[in-house]
């Protein structure tokens, strides 16, 4: 029987790319949001350094693979095409994997985060041992999915977000490279 391989899950909107700031006035689905995910191909940003993060990731043994939710076409704030631009962009980056939900937060899916559904598939898929495994992500949704998973849970945080119940808190992933080699 293979080994089982460690992973680093990680969440696209403030992981990978920045965030961007609606204001208080903005409403998705009747809830009240301020930061989102790019919903313009103009809107979107890489943050400084994710390639050669992910390529120190992979160095270190971790597969790397996005697990995240994208519910913006199915809530009408984005366009497909628009999604389509965005994620061609995103598949260029050196991924192992890539799980995206497009469920909206009331259609009961069990891929969509907080549920660990995409990070379970992933494991079937790719034999991984998700205690060793990490789901670096900006929200408590991302980390309760790490948690029902079994993985430790890593929080970038910053003035978006607050501070969740996590294994890590961290400022950027170059930060929580240097926390995996300590944890090692």
């Amino acid at each position: 029987m293979a080994t089982k391989k460690p992973a680093i899950f990680l969440d696209r909107d403030g992981v990978i790319n920045d965030v961007i700031d609606r204001g208080g006035n903005c409403f998705v689905q009747g809830k009240k949001v301020r930061f989102t995910a790019p919903w313009r191909y103009q809107e979107f940003k890489l943050k400084r350094g994710i390639i050669e993060a992910m390529q120190r990731m992979r160095q270190l043994g971790y597969l790397v693979i996005l697990a995240t939710n994208q519910p913006d076409i199915t809530y009408g704030t984005m366009m497909p095409v628009e999604y389509a631009k965005i994620m061609a962009d995103v598949r260029k980056l050196p991924w192992d994997d890539i799980f995206v939900c497009t469920h909206g937060r009331d259609d009961g899916c069990d891929c969509k985060k907080p549920k660990p559904g995409m990070l379970v598939a992933a494991a079937r898929k790719h034999h991984i041992d998700l205690k060793k495994s990490f789901m670096v992500g900006d929200t408590k949704d991302d980390t309760c999915a790490g948690k029902a998973a079994g993985c430790m849970t890593v929080l970038i945080s910053d003035d978006c977000n607050g501070r969740e119940q996590t294994d890590f808190c961290v400022a950027d992933l170059e930060i929580f490279i240097e926390k995996i080699i300590m944890h090692k």
